[in-house]
């Protein structure tokens, strides 16, 4: 059985290779420049020469890409694309409706938004994670120094160039005042995002004036969707991200390392390691960390992000904002620990420091589920099984 694979840089992509070729699969990659526009004839015409050659059960990608399912629309190919990423606009495109596709999102209130527009192509399902990578890194020689950590945070903080809201210099005083007074109490809410619904009339008008945006007639996506989550979205993570990383700084001096894409930015009392590579970095942090840290960017509504999969995946014991998605596999205080708001934040940090057989004893519980319910080959075969083709 052949399978048309996606290939681009993405996340968990050798993961997937192996799973499917262990599971009887044979992959033939295929890549092309134009696979994120949402129309393209040349890459139409590549996959109709890809299709000629071999007969295929379905297509497979990361993330969905409206150009890929023009193609698998027209050769009646089923397209199973898997969401990592979040803000996703191509999801906003009149082609998610296609027949052929199975669309899995990760994050259930984004789900269940698709599916209250009467979208049937889409599902739901949590992102899958290798458990047992760690025990074959464990083995091999890694930098202790930097990858021990008493309290780590691995992520971007949302101060690089793509932090589209600085740019809104011209905007009026009125709408800045209305931007700032939400995000303030945007940041005050855990598990409910209202951004979108309270972008609407002068405000809304006021941002398209300043910072255009035009979804051309393949896109569906409004307005209030781009400029709440790829603005606001955005720069409110900054804020959380900065702010509770201070303040840990300050109650817990030097036991804190940032990872992350600015390696200039400066926190007091905290540590700043710069980037780290996804496969041959990240899980040794995570498993010599003894609290690692996820605020989750706030775009992502409900859902678990991939970043606290690999944590419990690395066998690292987890401390992350509430997300509600969570409570569906996982049992907090038992497989992971949650915080509800600033102060209980650094509370829960003071007392797990000092627990460490609790603490690895959650670390365990957590890894162990993620093993048993979260496999890459558990996520496939859900997959192929919601898609009718097992």
């Amino acid at each position: 059985m052949n399978v048309l694979f996606i290939d681009w840089g993405c996340f968990g992509k050798a993961d997937a290779i192996f799973t499917l070729e262990q599971m009887g699969y044979k992959l033939t990659m295929f890549s092309h420049k134009d696979y994120q526009e949402r129309i393209s004839q040349e890459f139409s015409q590549a996959f109709d020469d890809a299709m000629k050659e071999k007969t295929y059960k379905f297509c497979f990608s990361f993330n969905f890409y409206p150009v890929v399912a023009e193609s698998c629309k027209k050769h009646e190919l089923p397209y199973i694309s898997l969401i990592y990423d979040s803000p996703y606009v191509p999801l906003y495109s009149y082609t998610i409706i296609y027949p052929t596709n199975h669309v899995f999102m990760f994050d259930r209130q984004e789900y269940l938004k698709f599916c209250n527009m009467g979208i049937t192509t889409v599902h739901y399902i949590t992102l899958p994670v290798n458990a047992t990578i760690i025990d074959f890194l464990a083995k091999k020689e890694f930098d202790r120094q930097k990858c021990t950590c008493a309290i780590s945070f691995v992520g971007s903080l949302y101060n690089e160039d793509h932090n589209f809201y600085d740019r809104l210099t011209q905007i009026n005083d009125y709408a800045k005042g209305y931007l700032d007074a939400i995000m303030e109490a945007q940041l005050k809410i855990y598990g409910y995002n209202f951004l979108e619904e309270v972008l609407t009339g002068k405000v809304l008008q006021e941002l398209l004036r300043v910072s255009p945006y035009n979804n051309d007639r393949y896109g569906v996506e409004t307005l209030s969707y781009i400029y709440a989550n790829y603005y606001l979205g955005r720069k409110i993570t900054f804020l959380e991200r900065t702010r509770l990383l201070t303040s840990i700084g300050e109650h817990f001096p030097d036991k804190l390392k940032l990872f992350t894409l600015n390696k200039e930015f400066v926190i007091p009392h905290v540590q700043n390691m710069g980037a780290v590579d996804y496969y041959s970095e990240m899980p040794y942090i995570f498993a010599n960390s003894k609290i690692n840290l996820n605020i989750t960017l706030k775009s992502i509504q409900s859902g678990i992000p991939l970043r606290a999969m690999d944590i419990m995946g690395a066998g690292g014991f987890l401390l992350s904002n509430f997300q509600a998605d969570f409570l569906d596999y996982f049992i907090p205080d038992q497989d992971f620990v949650y915080f509800s708001d600033h102060e209980d934040l650094l509370n829960k940090i003071e007392y797990y420091l000092s627990h460490d057989k609790e603490r690895e004893e959650i670390a365990r519980n957590g890894h162990q589920k993620v093993k048993e319910n979260h496999s890459f080959e558990k996520c496939f075969q859900e997959m192929l099984q919601i898609s009718n083709l097992l």
